[in-house]
């Protein structure tokens, strides 16, 4: 418990945590906002929206498109979340103390990958609150059912609330894995913004590499929230995991990262 707490202390002591949180909640409260008016203009408007190439597959619900921009656009706040809380130690030599304090690194390290994966379910209540309440008031501004009276409105934000979770455990793992902070910061940034978005493009171009595809990372994350932006953008034309398939993956990927760090980074002297 003192573990825990330790850790928990050192991101509420900090601002990066509450700074990521506000935009995260901007973020994605714009985006799900403008994305459900577009939406229901396209319903009201279905002859321009036909010349805009724009119109909706039929028998698509909009409004869990609109909701998961919280976790297919935001997943990258918690994942840097958790990537800083670990290379912020290295980077200021706190781990040093923090070591002195408490020997067993193993400890420490699941304690901040505990706290982290807290904090990540936080930033997913918070992600879906922000494109529930833009989104789905946009959706009922045109007369379009927000789904609040759906239950699987409500599993969905849980799922997603877990997929956040276990993208600040993943940050976890990389911020072990690779303990230079700008090293970390260019690999989340470049793999989120623009490797794995190419590379589920790419892998959907054909049947055998798009079975690979549904295992990437943003991939399983969709699988596991359910539809979102990316499944009428085109990418990802096959069958999508399994809910709890794409929990597995994400939870795999945390665990051995985070594994692979301990055995390298985290037994490495300190000074």
């Amino acid at each position: 418990m003192r573990a825990l707490a330790s850790e928990y202390l050192k991101v509420v002591t900090t601002r990066a945590w509450w700074i990521m949180l506000v935009l995260l909640v901007a973020y994605v409260g714009l985006l799900a906002g403008g994305f459900g008016a577009f939406l229901g203009w396209a319903a009201e408007n279905p002859g321009a929206a036909a010349g805009a190439s724009t119109q909706m597959p039929s028998g698509l619900d909009p409004a869990p498109l609109v909701y998961a921009f919280a976790s297919s656009i935001g997943f990258v706040f918690p994942f840097l979340l958790g990537a800083l809380a670990v290379t912020g130690e290295f980077r200021h030599a706190t781990l040093t103390p923090t070591f002195l304090a408490t020997p067993n690194r193993a400890t420490v390290l699941w304690a901040k990958f505990g706290v982290l994966i807290a904090f990540g379910a936080v930033f997913g209540v918070a992600a879906f609150a922000a494109t529930m309440g833009a989104g789905g008031g946009a959706l009922a501004a045109f007369g379009i059912d927000p789904g609040f009276g759906d239950s699987e409105t409500w599993a969905m934000a849980a799922r997603g609330v877990l997929a956040m979770a276990l993208w600040a455990a993943i940050g976890v793992g990389l911020g072990v894995l690779v303990p230079n902070q700008v090293a970390a910061i260019v690999i989340v940034i470049a793999f989120t913004q623009f490797l794995e978005p190419i590379l589920r493009l790419v892998f959907s171009l054909n049947d055998v590499t798009a079975v690979i595809g549904r295992f990437l990372p943003g991939a399983a994350s969709d699988a596991l929230v359910g539809p979102s932006f990316y499944s009428i953008a085109g990418m990802g034309q096959s069958e999508p995991l399994e809910w709890w398939i794409g929990g597995l993956v994400l939870a795999a990927i945390a665990i051995v990262l985070t594994a692979i760090g301990s055995f390298t980074s985290w037994r490495r002297d300190i000074t």
